[in-house]
């Protein structure tokens, strides 16, 4: 059993067990509670709900509500706005079913007593953009998860879950999962009829801007470590749109957010000499994506191109004009309160470093890349749509539930969805919830059946890398030097320079190409081999390690994605530097991968995509 197999295994049953406390995770278990009155609803959660996930300090704008009370906008608006930033490539099903039910999640929200500013004038909600309203947000995480933890049976907090478990009489169906308390130690064991996989997408794949000390200052929560990909990659789920990772444009150092100055503060960008420079790349962006370029708004990722064009020719860096707004001592107060209230380290660092908005025009600068499905982007696993609007292809189980039975997603989690932020989240969340708790009382006594072998297995596997620290620091040559182990610090940086260097990252001004990429297929192939030989020294080392396990796996998926799609689609999230331009002819399709984990090789095809929206 070796040094740690005496370790207390803790057993839970569930009906609907929802991984991760999130926005995603927090509507999953409301709205399981609400169909599911007589349920047992089980929610695990890494950190605490109270304040986990990627609104944990706070948030300053909700960035997807309809308004269709005002008729401000359908949800027909919204799936035309994604589709057009995404450059084509949406499940628009998916999208329409979070549009016309997010404005009744945001009234939950208003009504659990999250302040959302008006307009004095009309009565409405603020708007700080077409799609955005503003919030008091400091306390948006607590307040949602106070109507999570009242609808849940049971709130496991702490507890890192490192693997899905399967239907020993069902081989494509899911039974629960398994992981431990990152205090105590504790094994647990989750048995669950239904499993909604609501963990956090990926950030620390790629090398961040900060370095050293400052390593952990990213823009998405350095704490989301891709478990949203890898437990379902893990048990053979189809993934797709792996490769449309996301670059966002950022005040530098601080990665705080631009979207509330563009829109609420009206404020502009220009080059290092005072000009607008967007014009100047216009008909070099239109060469590589033709009249993608003409739609209004612009995708997100050509205004990046324009940033990143113009930095390499040398009048750069790009800077925000707020000496004009800040002259506003509202808008002053309100560009202040921004990052107080969600992004307090910009703050430090402008104080720091002698910058005020008001004497001086901020710089910016573009992030590493992420994968998220939650944001601006249509990474995750490929789910059935819903039953009034899906085309068949998008089409063969319950809603949001995943190729593998039983497993739903939201959130993070689910691909093709972009632009649904914490509201869509949380509300993507509900209809995973509603559709788990139908694919339960459908089960009737048919249940999954966790097996005892495949759990103790796992609970070796889980930790051992606790038995090779133990073993293998007797023979330490120098400092934290071991033969026998690499510690779970060694393992980030050496992913993040991989993926930084071949995959396309900042080292690379995202650049990438055939050549590269099989080249960090086979580094990536290298460093999993050596995850075997990780050294954990306590618990917390331990949850790193199984952190940089899902990243491993998550980063290799955005790379046999990122391969297999032989275009560029999103100029300035990633180039493939031996196909730069989009081909609509060839690649006006989803990508879709699924993972033998017997194997450990990936099969990808490509699905069709469905204009429903006219």
């Amino acid at each position: 059993m070796g040094l740690f197999g005496g370790r207390k295994t803790v057993f839970v049953d569930s009906d609907v067990l929802v991984i991760g406390g999130g926005m995603a995770g927090c509507g999953a278990a409301y709205e399981s509670r609400y169909w599911g009155r007589d349920l047992k609803i089980v929610c695990v959660e890494k950190a605490n709900i109270e304040r986990s996930g990627a609104v944990a300090q706070g948030l300053y704008a909700i960035n997807c509500y309809m308004g269709m009370q005002w008729d401000e906008n359908q949800p027909e608006d919204h799936v035309r706005y994604a589709r057009n930033d995404l450059m084509g490539l949406v499940r628009e099903d998916l999208g329409y079913d979070i549009a016309r039910h997010v404005d009744s999640t945001v009234h939950k929200f208003e009504e659990w007593g999250l302040p959302i500013m008006r307009d004095p004038k009309t009565g409405r909600y603020q708007r700080e953009g077409k799609w955005q309203i503003m919030i008091h947000g400091e306390s948006y995480k607590p307040i949602v998860a106070e109507a999570a933890r009242k609808a849940a049976t049971e709130v496991y907090n702490r507890i890192m879950v490192t693997h899905l478990l399967m239907d020993k009489t069902k081989p494509n169906r899911v039974a629960g999962a398994v992981g431990f308390n990152v205090r105590t130690g504790d094994f647990y064991v989750f048995r669950g009829k239904a499993v909604i996989v609501c963990a956090g997408g990926a950030s620390h794949i790629f090398k961040p801007r900060a370095v050293g000390e400052g390593m952990g200052r990213t823009w998405y929560a350095p704490w989301s470590s891709a478990s949203a990909y890898a437990l379902p990659i893990l048990v053979g789920a189809k993934m797709t749109q792996m490769e449309n990772r996301i670059v966002l444009t950022r005040f530098k150092d601080g990665y705080g957010p631009v979207g509330a100055y563009f829109l609420h503060l009206k404020t502009y960008t220009e080059n290092v000499y005072g000009e607008e420079y967007e014009s100047t790349w216009y008909e070099d962006t239109k060469a590589l994506v033709g009249d993608y370029i003409d739609r209004h708004p612009v995708p997100t990722c050509l205004r990046n191109h324009a940033i990143l064009k113009e930095v390499a020719a040398g009048r750069g860096p790009i800077r925000m004009v707020t000496k004009e707004a800040f002259q506003d001592p509202h808008k002053e107060t309100v560009g202040w309160e921004n990052f107080l209230g969600m992004t307090i380290g910009q703050a430090v660092v402008w104080a720091s470093q002698n910058i005020d908005p008001k004497h001086i025009n901020p710089e910016l600068t573009t992030s590493e890349p992420y994968v998220m499905g939650s944001h601006a982007t249509c990474s995750g696993a490929w789910a059935s749509g819903p039953e009034d609007y899906a085309p068949s292809e998008y089409q063969w189980g319950y809603n949001r539930m995943m190729t593998v039975d039983g497993l739903f997603g939201a959130g993070d989690t689910i691909g093709g969805t972009a632009h649904k932020f914490s509201s869509g989240s949380f509300t993507e969340g509900r209809i995973a919830g509603k559709a788990a708790v139908k694919y339960v009382n459908d089960m009737g006594k048919d249940q999954p059946e966790v097996s005892e072998a495949e759990y103790e297995d796992l609970k070796k596997v889980v930790f051992q890398p606790l038995e090779n620290y133990e073993v293998g620091r007797n023979e330490i040559v120098a400092g934290t030097v071991s033969p026998n182990y690499i510690l779970p610090i060694h393992g980030l940086q050496r992913l993040e320079k991989i993926m930084d260097e071949y995959v396309g990252g900042i080292g690379t001004n995202y650049m990438t190409n055939e050549w590269q990429l099989n080249r960090g297929l086979e580094l990536l192939g290298m460093l999993k081999e050596d995850m075997e030989k990780m050294g954990a020294e306590d618990l917390h080392q331990l949850q790193r390690t199984w952190e940089l396990h899902h990243r491993i796996l998550a980063s290799e998926s955005v790379t046999q994605h990122t391969l297999f799609r032989k275009e560029t689609r999103w100029p300035g999230y990633y180039y493939r530097g031996d196909h730069m331009k989009l081909d609509d002819e060839n690649w006006h399709c989803f990508t879709v991968s699924q993972y033998d984990r017997d194997s450990g090789k990936w099969e990808l095809e490509k699905a069709p995509v469905y204009h429903i929206v006219d």
